[in-house]
């Protein structure tokens, strides 16, 4: 038998408060209160183990039991990182329904972002290793279920934006350009100084 239970929304803060998240690839999630939130990756000496057991599986031979215990442990690793990439986003969740009454998040396709750039036989893509490695990036940090778990905490209180050009607008004076982020960290307008 299967039972479903339906939790009750996550009650606000009743303040009006809020809180606009900004998902990235090195960090999972800031919040405008300078919080980084990351997810949690595997431990030191589970990274050495998961090596260990990747060499050991290269030489395993196919189909042999030694192949199946080793994938059996490397399929565990895995398990427990994901593990606890789902519940640091659980928790993220429940705290961001608590603490505000509106949470406004970007609205970035994830599908669209981790395309694959390897391209076809005809025209090859460029960087296709540095893409893989960006979309690993992107898929790991859990960007997807960092939005869908708020939504079902705290059901009507996420808005999603329209990222474009969130990244080149001024907060002061709202216009828009590109040569106003003189790097990743330093945004200043060229219009009134900000």
């Amino acid at each position: 038998m299967v039972f479903t239970a339906i939790f009750e929304p996550v009650p606000g803060p009743g303040t009006g408060e809020v809180i606009g998240v900004e998902r990235g690839v090195a960090v999972s999630a800031a919040l405008p209160t300078g919080e980084l939130l990351n997810a949690p990756p595997l431990r030191e000496s589970e990274r050495l183990r998961l090596r260990r057991l990747l060499r050991k599986l290269a030489r395993a031979g196919r189909g042999s039991d030694r192949r199946a215990r080793v994938k059996r442990a490397i399929a565990a690793l895995k398990a427990r990182e994901v593990d606890r990439r789902k519940d640091r986003i659980e928790k993220t969740g429940t705290d961001l329904a608590r603490r505000s009454d509106v949470t406004t998040v970007g609205d970035h396709k994830i599908g669209d972002m981790t395309r694959s750039a390897r391209g076809t036989i005809d025209v090859p893509g460029r960087n296709v290793r540095a893409k893989a490695g960006l979309n690993r990036g992107i898929l790991a940090a859990g960007r997807g279920r960092l939005v869908a778990r708020p939504e079902h905490k705290a059901p009507g209180r996420v808005q999603k934006t329209n990222p474009h050009y969130t990244s080149q607008t001024c907060d002061v004076c709202g216009r828009i350009a590109r040569e106003r982020r003189e790097s990743q960290a330093l945004f200043r307008c060229v219009a009134c100084g900000h």
